[in-house]
């Protein structure tokens, strides 16, 4: 009786485990605008199309049921042609709480991809961690990027 009162318990125990894991995991899903703020773009001397850019840029998160966030970030790509590597730091700001994250991507083509690996968060994101991605979108506007985001965001069980 003892043994079986044990394995009942740890079959107890395991499944609370594993729920209160899943409970912490979110995939958050949306179309994201940037536009630049204070965006510096440099040329190099001497190198045709060699171009060194950094700043602060904004953006507006937009979810398929109409939820919105927004995104405050420093950007910073070294690009040949259009073409080369990007990173930088978002601020994501939701009615529930904030993501912060580091990124890094490339762009080829005129596309960029990259991945997230996020840092921390606030409110219902507090001591958040996790990976997401980046995409870009067919984009119709000018002056703006169009961004497909996917972050698989993970907090502290409760």
């Amino acid at each position: 009786m003892r043994k079986s009162l044990a394995v009942f318990l740890s079959g107890v125990a395991l499944i609370m485990a594993a729920s209160t894991a899943l409970a912490g995991e979110q995939v958050l899903e949306f179309k994201l605008v940037t536009k630049p703020i204070d965006y510096k773009v440099t040329e190099a001397t001497n190198i045709e199309g060699q171009t060194v850019a950094s700043g602060r840029l904004f953006g507006v998160a937009v979810f398929k049921d109409g939820r919105i966030g927004v995104k405050e970030f420093v950007n910073s790509a070294d690009l040949l042609k259009g073409t080369g590597p990007f990173y930088g730091y978002s601020t994501y700001t939701f009615e529930e709480g904030s993501i912060t994250a580091r990124y890094t991507g490339s762009v080829k083509e005129g596309r960029s991809n990259g991945e997230y690996t996020i840092l921390s968060g606030t409110g219902a994101y507090a001591n958040a961690t996790g990976t997401g991605s980046i995409e870009s979108a067919p984009n119709p506007f000018k002056g703006v990027n169009l961004l497909n985001i996917k972050l698989v965001v993970k907090t502290p069980g409760t």
